[in-house]
């Protein structure tokens, strides 16, 4: 049990006691349909309290899920002919961004995503999905890539942040967040923005700037974590659960404000729960966004962009 899901253990006590009626019922052959299906009643109700009222720091922690689907596992499940693209031109591959050429369906797309990894020694590799610098410019090349080929761009966010080692920082991470955003705005081709899991700080906004910024159901995306947050405000980290709820980083809080444009629904408990479901949404909202971006004249898509991200937040002069 992760820390801080306690708010999940009846749902999986109830879900372990069934699966055993289930078992002892096969093995048995003994009839236990009507207990089973009370169960599963009450399964359902419990599930409709529980994952209806989630607070701000549970739904961080369904969004940080060690078993939460990945840009790998959605290119697996709903595109085709994924070409793999590696490399920044200018010092190496990083791994905690996966890049390439793919198809949705029937229209081609260049896809661009953060990747975590599904165990430890994955993790390691991969940087826990924190990008480097190299990562940052790989994804604004394949980008390019994309607006000289005339393909949209689809960009998938999960990542706590940008990678915080002294080499990104002497390779240029923070210039190499700031040229992306810069440039996002002028690549003329369509781009829709997918926050699928974590959605932390510039590691999140140098792929975060698009014509279409959706977000999963259970997915956050803050100018910085909790638990930075409250180590700088309360110069306390247990203060982390107060910062989330402060911070308004879930998805209904960023549709109210106007950071995003839509909220994309999980299966309930989480996309972990269900891969096939939550990828059927997600495949559906990426193709309508782009149906109605690929329609629309480049210029006024430029426009659009850079206006849809002026107006945010409020300001005095």
């Amino acid at each position: 049990m992760i820390e801080n899901w306690d708010f999940e253990k009846p749902v999986i006590e109830l879900e372990r006691k069934i699966e055993e009626l289930r078992r002892f019922s096969a093995e048995k052959e003994v009839d236990l349909s009507a207990e089973i299906n009370n169960l599963e009643k009450k399964l359902k109700n419990l599930k409709k309290g529980i994952y209806s009222n989630l607070s701000p720091w549970q739904t961080i922690q369904i969004a940080r899920h060690p078993k939460r689907p990945t840009t790998m596992d959605y290119i697996n499940l709903i595109m085709k002919d994924f070409l793999l693209l590696c490399g920044d031109r200018l010092f190496g591959e990083d791994r905690a961004i996966i890049a390439g050429l793919a198809t949705l369906d029937d229209k081609k797309i260049v896809l661009i995503g953060h990747q975590k990894g599904k165990d430890t020694k994955e993790n390691i590799a991969r940087s826990f999905g924190c990008a480097n610098p190299e990562g940052y410019r790989k994804a604004i090349r394949l980008m390019r890539l994309g607006e000289r080929f005339g393909l949209p761009i689809v960009c998938l966010i999960d990542t706590p942040g940008a990678y915080p080692g002294i080499g990104a920082e002497e390779r240029g991470q923070a210039l190499a967040i700031a040229e992306n955003i810069r440039d996002m705005f002028c690549i003329r081709a369509p781009i829709v923005v997918v926050v699928i899991g974590e959605g932390g700080s510039g590691g999140a906004l140098g792929i975060g700037v698009g014509d279409k910024v959706l977000t999963m159901e259970y997915a956050y995306y803050s100018v910085i974590s909790p638990e930075g947050c409250a180590a700088i405000l309360w110069k306390d980290a247990a203060a982390k659960k107060e910062a989330a709820k402060v911070l308004k980083l879930t998805a209904p809080d960023l549709l109210n404000l106007g950071i995003i444009d839509e909220i994309i629904q999980e299966p309930e408990g989480g996309a972990h729960r269900n891969y096939e479901i939550t990828a059927k949404n997600l495949k559906e909202s990426i193709l309508k966004g782009l149906k109605e971006l690929t329609s629309m004249d480049i210029n006024t898509l430029l426009k659009l962009r850079y206006d849809k991200f002026r107006k945010m937040g409020v300001f005095k002069e």
